[in-house]
């Protein structure tokens, strides 16, 4: 049958309830967000002569609770008038609403009787064919659906989210044993084109994938640290971002999740697997027992494995020390191998140099991966028939680079097994199969596809799905062109992309050269082109260390002339004779939004924190954007409105240096464009969808834009309101001496000068302009102060 999910109930309100409505909210969903009746009135709601009827007492908790994570931050929906899709109201009152909804999610208390109660009472209610499912994390999915009618059990499953929902991109599906296929077919198919997720079929296993193969991690981690005699500070120096792994590595992320969540998780994978090899690793030691048992949770608690500890206006962190369980100043963390590792980039070439370090650090990544994949070998087919489903979980559960397949394929898988059985951990026995039978990775590509090696089928087969996108690691060995910040990749149907390389994908001439190149050869060979890559940020902007140099040398021409040719490059972008899609994701600041405005369509990442900050470093856009916002202002002027107040709202998005916290409050901010500009939630689908947005522009017959020369400009009008403006905030000490005049250099550009009255003007006229502008600021000493503190602190300044 042909399912329309438009409405959705979700039973439970607490943390992961209010937040698997907010993004079924994101994604244009009505949600009904239940929750249980108080037991009795609250002392306030008795002063205020609320009775048990009201629905403001029946509704207490569920609001209570929606508002708590709407108020949260970092943000759980993309834009706040996107909880208006969210209706809450209680069991007792509600429960008959979700007659009309086409999936209901229970959420509620890890309880298995607490849950079928609640599957009591949704059988009454729920019409038939309804999907219906749990977010458990660990419940046997089986036991749930047991005593419900057929047609329940027919569309019930686990679908499990993990938290926070709108960051973490994993979504495993819980086939119960009576589940239609069809069901767990079109939940795949809707978490990843709709959810934007990794949608992971897995067994009903104790903690299913993610949770059994990271919690084994952390704990395995425990057991080792404890022996090896390390540090709070010294793990997570080890296991962060040197490893591909987020910035939280362990031990922070055991405070931000709450150690009582991991030892409620290890507890019960330590009772439900007696038969697992290694089940010891999942009991607790003795220093966790303590932690625990003193109630050190983490941020819940105020304080885990590190506390933040106030003395007057300043805070310090401190760290555990796991010995004497007492709080000290956070240690510097030195191990040679980390040194060597630093200078490497590439993460593959960077873990061999980790594993092969031959001091205590390089001791530690053995024993910890060698640990790792014997474990993820002998789970298969436990928890897995395939190993890309194990690194798809990890990845996306856990925040993963690369998952224990990919980089046991890394290091070698031959050599490695040598080195795990010198070390007394064996992998599987099909691994030996494996290595026999001449192959040398479990996972590869072909045809632009992601492959595995079937273990039972013994011969390698597509991923289900990824011929659909495009993933570019696999597309390299049909690079076009490349230099050594970008490449050029054919990604098939007379479609080019360009992808960055540099660090942070800061935009040099590297950048410079290969855009030049991808639009001359896109035109003459190709139909269109895709500037996107699969980096964690599309782009920090500029290189501002290139003209910081250039500015303390009084290199005045060279600051000109760099300005210049990016202004061609964006220009270029806006006029060339292919269409030219920009795909940014994540951070898209100063020249990496500059370069999105200039685009014929924005394919955006929905993580995607987008804005021109350049302010903040005592400069203003110079790469067309302070241009591309005073013609976007002259597009908006009607007669219905005041054109002064229109150029204000453009003038302030760059003044404030806002930066969206989505790509849905981009539009807000206008640099994505409503009805034009399209969101992607997927990022394995944003490149494939950057590249159907080409195609569709190329068989419209897409024709060269002509360039404007009918931008209205408003002159000196506009111009006194602005610099009264910045008068008034310097007087009352809201901005500083500096901020007053780089707010006036830029309204100078917005107001294309000080015409004496409105006036048509062309792009050439206002990015001269904004040219000059740009180079007089860099002259400024406090400009340069600016940006000297950002390329060595990494904070702004505010002089």
């Amino acid at each position: 049958m042909k399912r329309n999910i438009t409405h959705v109930a979700v039973l439970g309100s607490g943390i992961m309830g209010s937040r698997i409505a907010c993004h079924f909210a994101n994604i244009g969903v009505n949600v009904l967000l239940l929750d249980i009746v108080p037991k009795e009135l609250s002392e306030e709601e008795k002063k205020r002569g609320i009775t048990t009827d009201s629905p403001l007492f029946k509704n207490r908790i569920v609001d209570s609770a929606l508002q708590s994570t709407l108020k949260a931050n970092p943000s759980s929906i993309y834009k706040r008038s996107f909880a208006s899709r969210i209706k809450t109201g209680n069991f007792s009152d509600h429960m008959k609403d979700i007659a009309s909804c086409d999936w209901i999610i229970e959420v509620v208390v890890e309880n298995l009787e607490i849950k079928k109660k609640v599957f009591e009472e949704v059988e009454k209610y729920r019409k038939p064919g309804t999907l219906i499912t749990s977010n458990t994390s660990g419940i046997p999915i089986h036991l749930m659906s047991d005593g419900r009618s057929e047609d329940f059990q027919k569309h019930f499953c686990g679908t499990h989210f993990f938290n926070p929902p709108r960051y973490l991109r994993l979504l495993e599906i819980i086939p119960g044993p009576k589940t239609d296929p069809a069901v767990i077919e079109f939940l795949m198919g809707y978490g990843d084109k709709f959810l934007g997720k990794e949608t992971v079929p897995c067994k009903d296993t104790p903690a299913f994938i993610a949770n059994r193969i990271g919690v084994f991690s952390i704990m395995s981690l425990f057991h080792l640290i404890e022996k090896m005699g390390l540090t709070v500070d010294e793990v997570d120096k080890l296991t962060g971002p040197i490893l591909g792994r987020p910035k939280s590595a362990t031990f922070r992320t055991c405070d931000v999740v709450g150690l009582d969540t991991l030892v409620k998780v290890a507890n019960d994978l330590y009772a439900r697997c007696p038969e697992d090899e290694a089940r010891n690793s999942f009991m607790l030691p003795d220093y966790v027992k303590i932690i625990a048992d003193n109630n050190w949770l983490g941020d819940k608690t105020g304080q885990g494995f590190y506390k933040k500890e106030k003395s007057g206006v300043k805070s310090e962190i401190l760290s555990l020390d796991l010995k004497t369980l007492e709080y000290k100043p956070k240690g510097k963390v030195k191990f040679a191998t980390l040194e060597q590792a630093k200078a490497v980039d590439n993460l593959p070439d960077r873990l061999k140099l980790l594993v092969n370090g031959q001091d205590k650090a390089g001791e530690f990544y053995r024993t910890s991966f060698y640990n790792l994949f014997q474990y993820v070998s002998n789970r298969i087919p436990e928890i897995a028939d395939h190993v890309y489903l194990i690194d798809d979980a990890l990845c996306a559960g856990f925040g993963w680079e690369m998952g224990p397949f990919a980089i046991w394929d890394a290091l070698g898988v031959t050599d490695t097994v040598k080195k795990m059985e010198a070390a007394g951990l064996k992998p599987a026995q099909w691994v030996y199969d494996f290595i026999a039978s001449g192959k040398t990775t479990f996972l590869s590509s072909a045809n632009g596809a992601r492959t595995y090696y079937n273990i039972s089928a013994k011969t390698y087969q597509t991923v289900p799905g990824s011929e659909q996108k495009i993933y570019l690691d696999v597309s390299r060995n049909k690079t076009v062109w490349k230099n050594s910040g970008c490449s050029l990749i054919d990604i098939g149907d007379g479609v080019l992309n360009l992808e960055f390389r540099t660090k942070m994908n800061t935009i040099g001439g590297e950048i410079v050269e290969g855009m030049n190149m991808a639009i001359e050869t896109a035109e003459k060979d190709f139909r269109g082109l895709v500037i996107g890559n699969e980096a964690q940020n599309f782009s920090a902007g500029a290189n501002l260390a290139m003209i910081f140099m250039m500015a303390t040398d009084q290199e005045w021409d060279e600051i000109d002339m760099a300005i210049r040719v990016f202004q061609n490059m964006n220009m270029r972008v806006r006029y060339s004779s292919i269409p030219v899609v920009v795909a940014p994701r994540g951070l898209s600041l100063g020249g990496g939004c500059e370069m999105s405005l200039h685009a014929d369509k924005i394919v955006a990442a929905a993580e995607t924190y987008i804005g021109m900050v350049e302010f903040g470093v005592g400069l203003i856009p110079g790469g067309g954007g302070s241009k591309e916002f005073a013609l976007r202002a002259s597009d908006s002027f009607t007669p219905n409105n005041i054109d002064e107040q229109v150029l204000r709202e453009y003038f302030l998005t760059i003044g404030m240096a806002k930066v969206s916290t989505s790509a849905h409050e981009a539009f807000d901010l206008k640099i994505l464009k409503s009805g034009h500009d399209e969101v992607v939630l997927n990022l394995s689908r944003q490149i494939s969808e950057a590249k159907r947005a080409v195609l569709e522009m190329a068989d419209a017959g897409y024709v060269r834009p002509v360039e404007r020369r009918d931008i209205k400009v408003l002159g000196k009008s506009a111009l006194g309101m602005i610099y009264a403006g910045a008068s008034i905030m310097k007087s009352g000490n809201y901005i500083s001496e500096h901020d007053q005049l780089i707010s006036e250099k830029l309204a100078f550009v917005m107001c294309g000068g000080d015409l004496s009255a409105p006036t048509l003007v062309s792009e050439k006229y206002l990015l001269e302009l904004e040219r000059e502008a740009f180079l007089s600021l860099c002259g400024e000493r406090k400009t340069l102060e600016r940006i000297q503190s950002i390329l060595t602190t990494g904070k702004p300044l505010r002089n």
